[in-house]
């Protein structure tokens, strides 16, 4: 068996053609989708990350401001400019980059986004609408996951998925959506026991803990979809949690590093901030 290579890169390039069209639509009815990005300090890969927000963003035909501070900036005058978009009817979404300076509570910053506004899926009101399985908008990697899982066909309900982590970005999201899905979900972490006994069980496996090649083939059940969301850096070189040489010749379906999982993240916040102009609209 050779696995199905899920590339996400495609993926959202087909998707970004369909959001196109949504976002021409609501030009029509007099509503410009637009999205501020907020972004403090100077880290080189925080700052490429969301130019690429603002490219995605511009090629679509939706409005994306950046807003650019050093880390001097206070965690007061970043709520005064949270509240500033808040109240801005032509801002649709609004996102703050993490991580902050440690002088600033990431937590207050992401309960001060409107939840109207939270296109990042972040704010606990955000949050306990997904865990109860109502309307909202869904942190991006995770709603990600979803779309490549279920735009390749692979069944969901009734099928075991293992998450291999347990953030709040990432594996605990991912897992309530599957779950919200009708699979039979598993949690696995750095104190799990037993763990390829696990993951072998696994009908979906999802990893996603920043550990370079942590699964290889011998973790994984034969047949499985595996996600790789890992991103590193091995000798100059991104690759992902998952040995893709081996594990492609195990499971059914893998996503690669890069173009696996990473365009899908950028490709759900423009679906997010469409979604909250549509609500304006509505």
């Amino acid at each position: 068996m050779t696995a199905e290579i899920i590339y996400g890169s495609e993926l959202a390039q087909q998707i970004r053609g369909e959001l196109k069209e949504e976002v021409e639509q609501l030009h029509q009815s007099g509503v410009r989708p637009k999205l501020s990005v907020i972004i403090i300090g100077d880290d080189p890969a925080s700052k490429s990350y969301v130019k690429g927000k603002q490219k995605a963003s511009n090629k679509i035909g939706m409005d994306a401001d950046l807003w650019e501070y050093d880390s001097s900036l206070s965690e007061a005058e970043l709520l005064d400019k949270i509240k500033e978009l808040n109240d801005d009817s032509e801002v649709h979404g609004i996102l703050v980059q993490l991580p902050l300076p440690d002088h600033i509570d990431e937590q207050k910053v992401i309960e001060a986004i409107d939840p109207s506004k939270d296109v990042d899926g972040f704010h606990p009101i955000s949050v306990g609408k997904m865990m109860t399985g109502q309307d909202t908008f869904l942190p991006c990697t995770p709603h990600g996951i979803i779309v490549m899982l279920e735009r390749s066909g692979i069944q969901i309900e009734g099928k075991h998925a293992v998450i291999l982590g347990r953030s709040n970005l990432v594996g605990k999201p991912v897992g309530q959506l599957l779950l919200n899905k009708n699979a039979t979900v598993t949690y696995c972490h750095s104190r799990t026991e037993n763990l390829k006994e696990i993951t072998t069980q696994a009908d979906i496996l999802i990893v996603a803990v920043g550990r370079p090649s942590i699964i290889s083939s011998e973790d994984i059940k034969e047949g499985a979809a595996v996600i790789d969301v890992g991103v590193n850096r091995v000798d100059g070189k991104l690759t992902g949690d998952v040995d893709f040489d081996s594990a492609k010749e195990v499971a059914s379906y893998l996503t690669p590093v890069p173009k696996g999982v990473g365009p899908m993240t950028i490709t759900m916040l423009l679906y997010n901030t469409i979604e909250a102009a549509k609500k304006i609209d509505r």
